[in-house]
Order: C-alpha cells, then structure tokens, then sequence
C-alpha cells in the first residue's frame, strides 16, 4: 500500500500500499453509491477499543509510561465497512485485505507527514494527487514553524488508526475507483499553545516528575487513498485529501 521518504523509497511504499492482487475486471455492479462511514472500528469485542504505547519512564528503573487512547465502537458502522471490504474483493481485487491496508496507510501516513513538516514537497509528487498538492504548496509555505513541526508523525507514535468513510464510485468515463479514509491519533512534542485558533482544546499529555517531565500533544490527521481499478490502470494507492485539524486549514 503505497508512499515514499524520498523518491526511490517512494516507489517501495507504492507498492506497498498496492494490494497484493491484479485488478480484473468486474462483472455488473449494482449502482454502488459513496457512504460516508461513521468512524469505528471492529465491534465484535467490548464497545471500547483501546490503544497505547510503552515506553521507560523517567529513570532507568522507574515505571514504564503508557498512553492509552479510547474510542467507543458503533457495531452498524462496522458491518457497513466490512460490507464494502466484501465488494472490494468480490469485484476489484480477491486479495484486498483491510488489515494490510491500514499497514501500508500508516507508514505512508509517517513518511507525508514528516515530508510536508521539513517542506520537501517535491518528493510528494508520486504520492499524493496534483491537486492536493497544489494547495498544499501555498499552505505550508504559511504556517509557522511550530504547525509545522507538529504535523509530523513518528510510526511508533501513531497512538490509534481506524477507518472512516468507505467509496466506491465510477465516474463519467466509466473508470472504476476506490477510496479509503484513514484517521490516525499520534503524539507530537512541537511547542504548540494550550489553545489553538478555534477554541478547540489540544489534549496534552506529560511523562514523567516535576524535574523531567516531557510534555507532548495527542493531535489527529486524516488521510484519503484513492486507487483507480479501471482495466490497465496503475495499482498504486494515490492520497488524494490531507487535513491535519487546527494545523493545517
């Protein structure tokens, strides 16, 4: 499943992402209509999912550090997902497995990441759509030093990934498509205000005694990924939406 840290690690996270099997062609599909998902992940376990990391705590021998992240489940959301994961498989691709997917979504989601955080847009190009890119382009150049460092994401400090909103579409042309939205929750230690524009609260959470304490920021992202299963088309996954909240507007 798919994206790059410069261009020749570009191509390796392409394929990646790229689900293990061909496209084929599908046979008639009933008019499949875009949803949009509640977010939630798999809810036949307890209505709550839990996630976290450990880590030392402030001295060698002191208690490890742990961040726990909670989401409250919506079993309908679930089965709808599910759901289109099933067509995904029945008329685009048999190998399409979610669990790979979101593999491949979070390391593409580090590499963007850090990438738009240093400004080397130009190694975006394979990996995210023109268009964003383009807006993309006239946004970072805007922000000040401390948005920008808090929109890169470490792979172990992605707390939490689940899905969002699921489609699958044709356009006018007839081109088949795919596209998956992925939301992350990660810890970011940029120098960020308590309160940002909008009066929205930025949860903090700090590590350690009074003497060593290390405060970072839980943020969230959302990254769409769209793939084109047309006949002859490329099987590569392309992020074609990138809205880091409070961030980057």
């Amino acid at each position: 499943m798919a994206l790059r840290a410069a261009l020749g690690c570009g191509r390796w996270l392409a394929r990646a992402l790229a689900a293990p099997g061909a496209a084929r062609v599908p046979p008639p599909l009933p008019a499949a209509a875009s949803v949009l998902l509640p977010v939630g992940p798999r809810p036949l376990r307890p209505a709550a999912r839990f996630a976290g990391t450990a880590g030392p705590g402030p001295g060698p021998e002191g208690p490890p550090r742990r961040v726990v992240v909670v989401r409250i489940t919506s079993p309908f959301a679930w089965l709808r997902t599910r759901f289109y994961y099933l067509l995904i498989r029945l008329y685009f691709d048999q190998e399409f497995s979610i669990e790979e997917f979101t593999r491949g979504a979070k390391q593409a989601f580090s590499v963007v990441s850090k990438l738009l955080s240093q400004r080397k847009l130009d190694l975006l190009d394979e990996l995210v759509s023109a268009e964003v890119l383009q807006v993309l382009k006239e946004k970072i150049s805007l922000l000040p030093d401390n948005h920008r460092d808090a929109l890169a994401a470490d792979i172990d400090a992605i707390m939490y990934t689940t899905e969002g909103d699921v489609r699958i579409y044709y356009d006018d042309d007839g081109r088949k498509f795919v596209s998956i939205l992925m939301c992350f929750w990660y810890l970011n230690g940029a120098n960020l205000p308590e309160q940002l524009p909008g009066e929205a609260k930025v949860f903090q959470i700090v590590f350690g005694d009074e003497s060593t304490k290390e405060k970072r920021h839980l943020l969230t992202a959302n990254y769409e990924f769209q793939r084109e299963f047309t006949e002859g088309a490329k099987p590569d996954w392309t992020i074609t939406r990138i809205e880091h909240p409070r961030l980057l507007e």
